[in-house]
């Protein structure tokens, strides 16, 4: 069932398992506001029995980032250029980049999991759409890369906090500031990609992740991806008790007690 098809953006749902196809593969699914919002509606358009989200994009390239024009003085039609955004005040160009971030912020929610199928390119905000989801699967092929510093920018999509938890500072550094690219082995390596495959067998590997997430009840992946998305802004101490807390709620939802 299609939910959602506009703007290089298609939402599909098959039973519990909700696919996000970048489909602009002509300009290697390039990104641009009218994207961003798009995603955006797609995580608002979720059925509430959706267990499983596949960001995957068409084509040779996940996403070869921010498309260009954005650079450009007159920007994206109907859009404000990045040069008017920069004349406006500090409010607006804040609130505009929120507006922006909404499309990264909810592959992470702990009622779903979700998974990137990446392949060919994922440059940029394709790179940091990558990050945004808990799961990375990859092809041979893959090239990451965070090119921003490279035009006098910074990533600001939501990926520097995932990409420093995947590979560490140091390295997360090293990764941003030369703008080079991550092959498969280095990513594979670092925590970046949960598993390398032939590209031919990328839509095979992810179908079998999501099949294995799917076997355990929804009620303990959820509890157990909350526990463990919280762990590092907790101590020792607080992280036991928070295990006490999820682990009494699951035995008395086993015991038929829950509220």
């Amino acid at each position: 069932m299609t939910l959602l098809d506009k703007d290089g953006v298609r939402l599909t749902v098959d039973d519990t398992i909700a696919t996000v196809t970048l489909a602009n593969a002509a300009k290697r699914n390039a990104q641009s506001p009218a994207m961003w919002r798009a995603l955006a509606e797609a995580g608002s358009l979720l059925p509430g029995n959706v267990r499983i989200v596949v960001l995957r994009g068409e084509g040779k390239s996940f996403s070869a980032g921010l498309d260009r024009q954005a650079f450009t003085p007159e920007g994206f039609d109907g859009e404000p250029s990045f040069l008017d955004l920069a004349r406006g005040a500090d409010s607006e160009l804040d609130a505009t980049i929120a507006e922006y971030q909404e499309a990264f912020t909810w592959w992470r929610r702990t009622d779903l999991v979700s998974i990137a199928a990446v392949q060919g390119h994922a440059i940029g905000a394709g790179f940091q759409l990558a990050l945004a989801c808990d799961l990375r699967v990859v092809a041979e092929d893959v090239q990451f890369a965070m090119r921003e510093t490279s035009l006098g920018l910074v990533p600001d999509l939501t990926g520097t906090h995932p990409l420093v938890g995947l590979v560490g500072y140091a390295r997360a550094l090293e990764i941003c500031a030369t703008g080079r690219f991550v092959h498969a082995a280095e990513a594979e390596r670092t925590g970046l990609a949960n598993l390398v495959v032939p590209g031919g067998e990328l839509d095979g590997a992810v179908a079998d992740l999501a099949a294995a997430l799917l076997a355990a009840p929804r009620d303990a992946v959820i509890e157990t991806k909350a526990l463990l998305a919280g762990a590092a802004g907790r101590t020792y101490e607080e992280q036991r008790t928070a295990e006490r807390a999820a682990q009494a709620r699951r035995l008395r939802d086993l015991a038929g007690l829950g509220e």
